[in-house]
């Protein structure tokens, strides 16, 4: 007599699955009840005073008061630099803005970059 695997579900494996899982719930359950009526509450000790921590932050401000701080290296622009700067326009939120260049300086530049590509083009690169 060996019973052989069926097309279906097998019912009594689940119903003892089933069973099992009901008793672990029951115990459980139980358990927790058992210790929720024997636990004594630990009283808690009593916490550090707050004095101890002010006075270790006045101790350590005292010590920030004393350290040197690091000294800042500011760069110095040259006379070009300070020149071509000049007065920078200012936006409506207060920043600068960046200096525009001369129109002339922008018309012989694109006047160059059309040559180069003219010269490009005649090769039939582009």
């Amino acid at each position: 007599n060996v019973k052989l695997g069926g097309l279906g579900p097998d019912y009594e494996a689940i119903k003892e699955k089933k069973q099992k899982l009901k008793l672990q719930k029951e115990y459980s359950r139980q358990i927790k009840e058992y210790n929720m009526k024997n636990i004594t509450f630990v009283q808690r000790l009593p916490k550090k005073p707050q004095v101890t921590s002010s006075v270790s932050r006045q101790k350590a401000l005292e010590y920030a008061k004393k350290i040197p701080r690091p000294k800042t290296f500011m760069t110095r622009k040259s006379k070009k630099e300070v020149k071509e700067e000049g007065v920078l326009p200012q936006s409506a939120d207060g920043t600068s803005l960046p200096q525009i260049p001369s129109l002339e300086i922008l018309r012989s530049r694109h006047e160059k970059e059309k040559e180069v590509v003219a010269a490009f083009k005649a090769l039939h690169i582009l």
